[in-house]
């Protein structure tokens, strides 16, 4: 790819989604580095991790734009795992140029010199992070309805009737004298009579008395999140006696 394509490419960059060869989502394209000799554009930054919060760079070499998406020949997790760079005052040293070069296999890569930051011809794009905010559903636990059998002692008063023996002497009288004379005038004799009682009888029986089931309901609260967001901040500098202009 000529220099000159290049810089076209890099023009078309700005707020793109990069993708990697299987349609995997990398990120957001967040800033540009270009080379410090002749303005080349060499890096981009993707913003990776949660809620993008991370700024991994990507080479330049082998990136296609189609529409709003930018593909990568590197895969998606070749990409977020590359070497952390925190550039010092705006650049990269060779030595991390050199990291990244080796991460990504570019040893063929042109001689390197200092790689400055973000870079057009009159104008630069300042962006913030935001925190993006979203939820998800997943498992807290399990609940289920178990049923067992205790036994317990119920005591109930029960009501019995049993017979007795009583003796009853009534006197001879017109009435039953006939009844009374009607044996022997001395003789022994024996009468018997059958004594009954009633007695407790316990048995059971199963009687539904209620259903028992597990419903759910979804009760509504909020939580506070919080994260770190970056924001840029453009300030002038000018050399020799011209005055900065906001």
């Amino acid at each position: 790819m000529t220099t000159a394509n290049v810089r076209e490419l890099a023009n078309q960059l700005t707020g793109k989604t990069v993708y990697d060869q299987q349609g995997e989502k990398i990120g957001k394209v967040g800033q540009l580095w270009t080379d410090e000799r002749d303005g080349t554009p060499s890096w981009v930054t993707v913003n990776t991790g949660l809620f993008g919060t991370h700024e991994t760079f990507l080479p330049m070499r082998g990136l296609r734009a189609a529409g709003d998406k930018v593909q990568t020949p590197f895969e998606k997790a070749k990409v977020k795992d590359a070497p952390q760079i925190d550039p010092d005052e705006g650049r990269i040293d060779p030595g991390e140029e050199d990291r990244l070069h080796r991460y990504y296999g570019l040893a063929d890569g042109q001689p390197k010199g200092d790689t400055f930051g973000p870079k057009t011809a009159d104008a630069m794009t300042r962006s913030e992070e935001h925190l993006r905010v979203g939820t998800e559903t997943q498992e807290t636990g399990h609940a289920r309805l178990r049923k067992y059998v205790v036994t317990e002692t119920e005591q109930v008063d029960v009501p019995v009737t049993r017979e007795e023996v009583r003796v009853e002497r009534e006197p001879i009288t017109d009435a039953n004298r006939e009844a009374a004379l009607s044996g022997p005038e001395i003789s022994e004799d024996e009468h018997e009579v059958t004594l009954r009682a009633e007695r407790p009888v316990v048995d059971t029986e199963t009687t539904p008395v209620e259903r028992v089931r597990l419903s759910k309901e979804k009760v509504t609260g909020t939580e506070r999140v919080s994260g770190e967001v970056r924001k840029e901040r453009i300030e002038t500098d000018t050399d020799g006696r011209g005055r900065p202009k906001n």
